[in-house]
């Protein structure tokens, strides 16, 4: 696995992101909060982390829900994965929603999300009449699955 460098501003109190083990492919981000905030069920807010990145061309960074947030409080992230392009200097901010049935609070220095660093192409469209048929087709979803 290749390491790539990313530039980074840290203007938290917190720890800069970091994988939890040797396998994780995503680092864990946090909240940057003055107060803590409440979620109350089905409401959504965008929530500061104190990170500012510079990636690489043809890189981006993947903001994706934590598991255990979403499991243990019914937090997730909305517009997921959510993408940092590489020319964005802006703040990092992740918009969590509750989707349980009771208030939850997020506190400075919470893991709220993770970032997941990926290559991109840029790709050329080339306008035509027709596609080439496969075995699919223009089945839809769920169309391979149970018969």
């Amino acid at each position: 696995m290749e390491n790539i460098q990313i530039e980074i501003i840290n203007t938290s109190r917190n720890p800069l992101p970091s994988y939890a083990t040797e396998g994780s492919a995503g680092m864990d981000i946090r909240a940057n909060l003055e107060e803590p905030v409440i979620l109350n069920p089905l409401e959504r807010q965008l929530i500061p982390t104190g990170l500012f990145i510079a990636l690489p061309g043809q890189m981006e960074a993947q903001v994706r829900p934590r598991s255990g947030l979403a499991t243990k409080q019914g937090i997730t992230c909305l517009n997921t994965p959510g993408t940092i392009d590489s020319d964005y200097r802006g703040e990092i901010k992740v918009l969590l929603i509750n989707l349980s049935n009771e208030a939850q609070q997020i506190n400075n220095n919470d893991r709220i999300a993770q970032l997941v660093f990926a290559r991109v192409e840029k790709a050329s469209l080339i306008l035509v009449q027709q596609l080439n048929i496969t075995e699919r087709g223009s089945g839809g979803f769920g169309h391979t699955g149970k018969q």
